[in-house]
Parts: C-alpha cells; structure tokens; sequence
C-alpha cells in the first residue's frame, strides 16, 4: 500500500537509522567480533584546553557500513527499466535515515581532578538517544519533498519553480501524494478511523480532534466490574469485595 509517500519515506530513514544505532551500540558494548569503540580518536584532544579523548566512543562508521549492505543492496540489485526515481528515492530515504544518526553525535565528558575539580577531562563522542533521532526524522517527514517520478541523472523535485533549489542528503524525499488515511479504503488496506478509540482532553496524535479528522466524536459510558481490596484469610483463602467502575469511552464518529 502507498508505495513511494512521505510516510514510506519516513520508515525507510527511520529503519536505516534505527540499524545503525542499533549495531553500534553492540559494537560498544563488546558484543560484536567485527567492531568495537572507535580507535581513531585513541590518544587525541586538546591538552592545552585540558581534555584528551578516551572511554568508548561510539564509531557509527561499522553500523553506517552495515547499514547500507543490508538495506540498499537489494534496491541496487533491481533493474528499473521504467526509469522511475522510486528506487532512487529510497536509496536517498535510507541515508538521510543514517545521515540523521551522524548529525546527532555528541560528545560526553567526565571530569578529573583534586576536590571534583575539571583541571582534566575525558571526553568520547556518543550516538544521540533513538527518541532525539525520531524526532528529527519526524521534523523531516513534516517538511519532505515531492519529487519526479521520472529520473533525468539526479533527482529533482516535482514543482519546476523549485527545481534549483537543491534537495539536501538528510531531507526526506516522496513521489506519490497520500491517501486520505481518515477514510477506509480495502484495495489500498486502510482501515480509517471511523470507530476508533481515541482520548479527548489530548492534543497528540492519540486525540478526538487528530484522530477522527474533524468528523467529531460519539461518547459512551462503560461499566467495569473487577476484584478489588482482596485479602488473605486465615486459613486459607482470598476474600475480596467486587468493585464497579463506571469510565467514559469516546470513539471517532
């Protein structure tokens, strides 16, 4: 369903990024035989600004490499004979989604010295949490670019004013324009949300408003009967009293 939308975009770079953060963390952590820290920062810093590297810093350049065999090999190994930019265009997907994990390192440090003192620090570079990841994908989702279907050398986006402005290695790109996922449609295996339960006070994407699409939403009142204050007997049993709760449960109209 839906192939080559903004949404297949943000999967794709949220599953290349999702790899290499993954494979790198064991690299770390000892639990691979093929990497480990990254060695090439062993003995650097700025001794005159008193930091040196050490510690385990985390070298993306294996899981980067994993990465791209285990996920662009196969669309490379496709003949598109159509000259359609779909296989281009996730190849593209797939390295912003790892571009994205590069972008985001960072560098830790912990200090040494008399009394807690920074007269020295070591210091190692560090992936970013997976959570800080997806929200920088999530930004690129919002902001993805509609390109040609037809690959002329490069791609190129689809709006011919906008076309020499350049399509950045970590934006996301698309080629098909959405379903409307409110509505269900069996052919492309939408569900809609008609029916769906949904929470009304929230403004997330769990929310009345969100969710049902601006259709609205019905309210009903259902009756949960469940165990409660159980306590142990001597000898032997459990006697617990039988406690009733009554909830509101609001579903898309």
């Amino acid at each position: 369903c839906c192939a080559g939308t903004k949404e297949t975009a943000f999967i794709s770079a949220v599953t290349a990024a999702g790899l290499v953060h993954s494979v790198t963390r064991s690299c770390s952590a000892g639990n691979m035989t093929e990497c480990s820290c990254d060695v090439t920062l062993r003995h650097g810093g700025s001794a005159s600004e008193g930091w040196h590297w050490g510690g385990c810093s985390d070298d993306i350049h294996y899981g980067m490499s994993f990465s791209r065999k285990f996920l662009d090999v196969p669309f490379k190994n496709v003949t598109d004979k159509s000259g359609s930019g779909l296989v281009a265009m996730n190849l593209h997907n797939n390295e912003a989604g790892r571009q994205a994990v590069a972008k985001l390192m960072s560098v830790d440090c912990r200090c040494h010295g008399v009394s807690g003192s920074c007269a020295v620090k070591t210091c190692w570079k560090t992936m970013s949490s997976f959570e800080k990841i997806g929200r920088f994908l999530k930004d690129k989702y919002e902001n993805s670019i509609q390109i040609s279907d037809r690959l002329k050398k490069k791609l190129r986006r689809k709006e011919k004013s906008q076309r020499k402005i350049p399509i950045g290695k970590e934006d996301l790109l698309y080629v098909n324009k959405s379903p409307n996922y409110c509505v269900e449609d069996q052919k492309l295996g939408i569900p809609g949300t008609q029916g769906r339960e949904c929470n009304r006070t929230s403004q997330g994407p769990e929310g009345c408003n969100l969710l049902c699409c601006g259709r609205g939403y019905n309210t009903h009142v259902v009756r949960h009967v469940e165990r409660c204050e159980c306590k142990f007997v001597w000898c032997c049993y459990v006697r617990c009293r039988r406690c009733e709760t009554m909830t509101d449960v609001h579903t898309c109209k």
